[in-house]
């Protein structure tokens, strides 16, 4: 729902914009920048996502990122940019189709009406060269652009960015960013001293030449879209009781290890993870952090386990395929029970697969990817304000239990940006002063409680604390044994942490009623939008309802009883599962998505699942859907029901 009512333009175009001008007030708008690389759309949506933040709005942001680092221009499939719903509320997903798009050219805009990102109704702001070039196929390229997109309601409006940038700068391709988004900012009657502020944060460290020659293009664009456009678009800030901080999913960890304490950042860059140690690099040294750049994934995870036998609180971030190589280091932290916290930002695979893209396809690699039984445990945060907190989490547990913590964030966290309440640091955060002190006589280096599977941890130093560290098979005092009495015994202590932290954890809550006809389980960046799909069919009277798990390993309790209170338990997960009924796949062989399998052995619930690897985050629109046809489908079988 919108109403429209005329309005005379404000701010800083002046008496340019003297016609009167349509504003539509909107409870919520998604609005994208896309261009080849290299042209700067993403810079511009990171400081629009961020001024609208800063201005109240709640904030989603989703990068549009090429799979090839440098594709060639004009070619729809190297289509880049940003993605930004900004709402009068807070906002937990990208959405279902933008409603206003910036395009530098038309090949990229093309790319994105054949992905369905726009809605019908999209106003499109296009740059108008290519329709003149004197290159007579680009000219052609762009007629026949123009005849694809006539097939929607779209409103195009042709824009001269370049034309109007050459008045200020030598090489508008440097220049249009900022141009598109002074467009933005009159649109959306954004702040403009919050702009330029942001716009001095991103490049006056570069030179005051640079900032001041990107202001001029903002103002620049600001006074074109004053003069030439007919409508703005309003969408009030949300009202908040507090102070915000504005980051994305990256950010966000490397904030929440330091407010955990931890000392040591041991990585080798890999996309998406990477920017998290770039925040990092920036600011760790500042409280007596470490980040340090190994020649490869192995030897990362060998200096975060070494420093943590030292006694320092280290952590090493990957993404999937950075996981793999990691697996038998891994395989060692469990058996010296040495604590570890790795970070894996889940990209889509398999092997090098969509190194730009969301997927959530590591869950099984992370609880299963190591030889022989090396229970560990593994969370999994679900907004990027829980990326924070999970760090504070992860190495408390990976410290009291002495076990390795795998965090389980993705692409879409990673660069998603958001406002979040400003968290107050606790020094209950930060991990206790070492134990320096003599061992007592006769204290083992595993010395398990038998009810517990825990033992006190010895750092090297220790008067009386010597032990050889193997990774064999060892009994209470590390000494190797290849009895099996010893073997079953260090086994059943290793895994008994896991049940005793389990025992410590709350069931889930289940979004809506407690019982119905049917329950989405979801996992990670995927809540949002399950939420908002989980409202919409409720609203038509749908009886569906949704949990959402943090803990993957152990998993949390309580989950067999809340699934006996729903007809049918479905998954939404962004990895791939067989779609019933295509060709070849029965009941028998039909793989399923991976925390469907994780569910269906653990509790015995006949849990369904429906997946997508689309390269992109889940769009509430579709879940709907996925939830109409499993209603439909429960409603009109005659064994419709949760079988256990």
């Amino acid at each position: 729902m919108h109403t429209e009512t005329e309005a005379r333009p404000t701010g800083e175009a002046g008496a340019a914009g003297a016609a009167r001008r349509k504003l539509l007030s909107v409870a919520e708008h998604t609005i994208e920048i896309v261009s080849d690389a290299g042209e700067g759309a993403q810079k511009c949506g990171q400081i629009f996502g961020a001024v609208s933040a800063k201005m109240g709005n709640g904030v989603w942001t989703v990068e549009i990122i090429p799979a090839e680092i440098q594709p060639p221009p004009r070619v729809p499939d190297g289509a880049s940019g940003y993605r930004i719903r900004i709402g009068s509320q807070p906002v937990t997903n990208w959405g279902d189709a933008t409603t206003l798009a910036v395009a530098f050219n038309e090949q990229v805009l093309l790319a994105r009406h054949r992905l369905d990102a726009l809605a019908p109704d999209a106003v499109l702001l296009v740059e108008d060269k290519w329709a003149t070039d004197e290159d007579p196929d680009i000219r052609a390229a762009w007629e026949s652009a123009m005849a694809e997109l006539s097939g929607r309601e779209y409103r195009i409006v042709p824009v001269p960015m370049e034309q109007q940038c050459l008045t200020l700068v030598d090489n508008p391709r440097k220049g249009k960013n900022m141009f598109a988004l002074g467009m933005l900012a009159y649109i959306y009657d954004r702040d403009m001293d919050r702009v330029r502020e942001q716009i001095a944060y991103a490049f006056r460290k570069k030179s005051e030449e640079i900032y001041r020659s990107n202001v001029a293009l903002l103002e620049l664009g600001y006074a074109w879209a004053g003069e030439h456009l007919d409508f703005r678009i309003e969408v009030a800030p949300a009202p908040s009781s507090g102070a915000l901080v504005v980051m994305n999913g990256n950010e966000a960890l490397g904030l929440g290890a330091i407010a955990s304490g931890m000392e040591l950042c041991a990585m080798y860059p890999i996309t998406p993870a990477t920017s998290v140690s770039h925040y990092l690099s920036e600011v760790f040294e500042r409280f007596g952090g470490i980040v340090h750049q190994a020649e490869d994934e192995i030897a990362a995870v060998g200096v975060a386990i070494g420093a943590s036998y030292a006694g320092k609180v280290a952590f090493t971030i990957t993404s999937g395929p950075g996981l793999a190589l990691k697996t038998e280091f891994l395989g060692l932290a469990v058996m010296t029970e040495m604590p570890l916290v790795v970070v894996n930002v889940q990209r889509g695979g398999p092997s090098t697969g969509l190194p730009t893209k969301v997927e959530q396809s590591d869950l099984l690699a992370a609880l299963f990817g190591q030889t022989g039984d090396a229970p560990h445990v593994i969370i999994a945060p679900a907004t990027i304000e829980e990326c924070f907190h999970v760090m504070v989490t992860a190495r408390r547990i990976a410290e009291a239990f002495r076990a390795v913590v795998i965090v389980l964030s993705d692409a879409n966290l990673a660069t998603g940006v958001t406002p979040f309440a400003r968290p107050k640091p606790d020094v209950r955060w930060q991990a206790e002063p070492l134990d320096l002190s003599p061992v007592p006589d006769g204290q083992k280096a595993y010395q398990w409680d038998p009810r517990t599977g825990l033992s006190p941890r010895v750092i090297p130093g220790r008067p009386g604390g010597m032990y050889t560290v193997t990774g064999l098979s060892h009994d209470e005092g590390s000494k190797v044994a290849y009895s099996s009495g010893v073997h079953q015994h260090s086994s059943a202590m290793r895994s008994r942490k896991l049940a005793v932290l389990q025992s410590l954890l709350s069931p889930p809550p289940v979004y809506g009623e407690s019982k119905g006809d049917l329950l989405i389980v979801g996992w990670g960046s995927t809540k949002g939008a399950i939420e908002e799909a989980v409202d919409r069919a409720r609203a038509d009277g749908l009886q569906v309802s949704s949990t959402h798990l943090r803990f993957l390993s152990p998993l949390e309790p309580g989950l067999k009883k809340i699934f006996k209170r729903f007809r049918k338990v479905m998954t939404v997960e962004i990895n791939y599962s067989d779609e019933p009924g295509e060709p070849f796949i029965t009941d028998e062989n039909r793989r399923r998505g991976q925390l469907s399998l994780l569910l269906r052995s653990s509790t015995l619930v006949d849990v369904d699942c429906w997946t997508r690897v689309p390269g992109e985050p889940l769009r509430p629109g579709s879940i709907v859907e996925a939830i109409r046809s499993q209603l439909h489908y429960l409603h009109h079988s005659p064994r419709g029901g949760n079988q256990s």
